[in-house]
């Protein structure tokens, strides 16, 4: 809107918008009649109302010269338009952001196993970094990153619900809220130190937090960004050097790189070298372990369903029958190792007394008509303390009595040497234990029921290695299979090839379970130990030490599978150093954190 006639002399008014100058002159003329003389004469003031007005500045403008004045009437006009402008630039603004939310979180679900494209996690945070840069109030930096990381964590891990509402929930919240927490630290220390240092902020507090969680009673490192690429072994076989965390620091670095490329409309060469470098050392990179021996592997899926077979209509023993049925159509007298799934015998076994388990003089005359066989399997399995025994925390009490006995999900090894036992020690938070019982016991009645069995299972301290004359293997259970540092203490303690035994039926027909399957050929490469992995249902495999899946069994399938798997017996970077780009980020974090707060000061 321009108005014409007024002085040079321009001041803005308070009330009108500072976009539109008028003077004093031409506010005095507009509340004035035009003399007789004036009507002839040029106009003094000429409005030309370019801009469209909304509908409430249009009634404004049409209240009649006697009932208003010209001049209130104008600034009332201009007043609205003011504001009408500046909501529609906070509506745009809001929008641009929220689209950027959207693509990010889009760019990070994409990206995940089981059929992502992980390559778009390369530029997932770029989104949120130029939400990051543009946000003047610092409040909303939690708000838009949440939205981010809720949207990653529903999508990608809804099928827990399928198991317990309830941990699917917090899952998803607590794992959002971590997340939004770690850029809110960041925008704040960015206050602190306004300059590319503070990337490093960043980087370190992200790390600190995937470290954090795989260590606390909280442990959800299910989305640890490293993991990104489990589906596609080939281009991180330099994993053996720095674990999953390694491709943490990767994927952030290449995110960071590639905003400043965009930001400064600068080369996108540092981008390009920090993504194109670690994938062309995985190609080029020497992988031939050392020869070992061959083992000859025998691996059962029996397929029954947890929810209505498993502990309701099908008998323990019913179960184990049908278990060496399938075993027996691919067993013969070369076979090393037959491998059940989780909670293969579900009536629980007296570790105390073992050898008087039906389920396991069963399992004794399996092997004498095989004695080179070895069997794992899993096993609901009881301890009974003694009353000079130290009674742990997890320990129950006997009806009627003062003794006390323990509850296990368990592995077992029988051989015609002896019967081994391994208490499962990464247990599922909210479904195996309570975690911070102090805080939180009153919530164990949300476990799920392993045939009578809820609460807080007992675990060891110690990696038990089941031992014989083929090999050494480690008898890893289920969830234990997404720790990297805790599986590499098995391999420290001997184990030169490794079995995973899970009841995956719990989360369905899902990405849940092929995500579960992918993350194992990562504990492969990492410790370059072959895998043999026995599921209830769906889906059992063998992978080599380089992480590739062989001999793939199909969801809800009844099946046997027989392959060969070499043991190695060399030690890894990161077997012997575990996740130290963990600690070493968490001791830069403390120190960022400590030289803000005495910088604040």
């Amino acid at each position: 809107m321009i108005i014409e006639g007024a002085k040079p002399n321009v001041i803005k008014s308070a009330k009108l918008s500072s976009c539109f100058p008028i003077s004093p002159l031409a506010l005095s003329n507009l509340a004035k009649k035009p003399s007789k003389k004036s009507r002839n004469a040029p106009k003094i003031m000429q409005v030309e109302a370019k801009v469209k007005l909304p509908p409430k500045a249009k009634r404004i403008a049409k209240i009649p010269n006697t009932k208003f004045p010209k001049v209130i009437r104008l600034g009332m006009c201009l007043n609205m338009l003011k504001k009408y402008d500046i909501c529609y630039a906070i509506i745009q603004k809001m929008f641009r952001k929220l689209l950027l939310c959207l693509i990010s979180a889009l760019f990070l679900v994409l990206s995940w196993p089981p059929s992502g494209f992980p390559f778009l996690i390369f530029g997932a945070f770029v989104p949120l970094f130029f939400i990051l840069k543009d946000l003047q109030k610092k409040k909303y930096v939690f708000v838009y990153s949440l939205l981010i990381f809720a949207l990653w964590n529903t999508f990608t891990t809804y099928w827990i619900y399928n198991a317990t509402l309830f941990g699917a929930v917090a899952a998803v919240c607590v794992n959002s809220i971590l997340m939004a927490s770690v850029m809110t630290m960041f925008i704040w220390l960015k206050s602190k130190f306004n300059d590319r240092r503070v990337w490093w902020a960043l980087i370190s507090l992200w790390l600190s937090f995937e470290y954090l969680h795989l260590n606390w009673d909280l442990s959800w490192p299910w989305l640890t960004l490293g993991n990104v690429f489990a589906h596609y072994p080939q281009s991180i076989q330099w994993y053996e050097y720095t674990g999953t965390l390694g491709g943490s620091l990767w994927i952030l670095l290449a995110n960071i790189s590639l905003f400043h490329s965009i930001k400064n409309k600068s080369k996108y060469l540092l981008s390009t070298t920090v993504i194109a470098f670690p994938i062309l050392f995985s190609l080029l990179i020497n992988t031939k372990n050392e020869a070992g021996k061959v083992v000859e592997i025998v691996v059962v899926q029996p397929n029954i369903d947890p929810y209505f077979e498993k502990f309701d209509d099908l008998t323990s023993m019913q179960q184990l029958e049908k278990f060496i049925v399938l075993a027996e159509s691919k067993l013969d007298s070369s076979t090393n190792y037959l491998i059940g799934p989780e909670t293969a015998i579900v009536d629980g076994v007296w570790e105390n007394k073992i050898e008087n388990s039906p389920e396991i003089q069963r399992l004794i005359q399996l092997i004498e008509k095989y004695p080179q066989l070895n069997i794992i399997l899993g096993a609901i399995t009881y301890k009974a303390y003694s009353k000079t025994d130290k009674i742990p925390k997890t320990a129950r009490q006997f009806a009627g009595s003062d003794a006390y006995y323990d509850v296990f999900n368990s592995a077992i090894q029988i051989n015609t040497s002896e019967i081994s036992v391994y208490n499962k020690s990464k247990l599922v938070q909210g479904v195996e234990f309570t975690p911070f019982p102090a805080l939180l016991g009153n919530l164990e009645f949300l476990a799920i029921d392993l045939g009578g069995i809820t609460g807080s299972l007992g675990t060891q301290d110690y990696r038990e290695v089941f031992e014989s004359k083929s090999a050494q293997i480690a008898p890893i259970i289920c969830y234990e299979s997404i720790f990297g540092e805790f599986i590499s203490q098995y391999v420290r303690n001997g184990a030169d090839m490794f079995s995973i035994i899970t009841n995956d039926g719990w989360w369905k027909d899902t990405p849940g379970y092929k995500q579960h399957l992918n993350y194992a050929s990562l504990r492969a490469i990492e410790c370059r130990r072959a895998i043999a992995r026995s599921a209830n249902t769906g889906v059992s495999a063998f992978i080599d030490s380089k992480g590739i899946i062989t001999n793939a069994t199909q969801w809800d399938e009844e099946i046997v599978i027989k392959g060969r798997l070499e043991t190695n017996t060399t030690q890894t970077i990161y077997v012997r150093f575990g996740d130290y780009i963990g600690r070493i980020s968490a001791f830069i974090a403390v120190m960022f954190l400590c030289f803000a707060l005495a910088k604040r000061n």
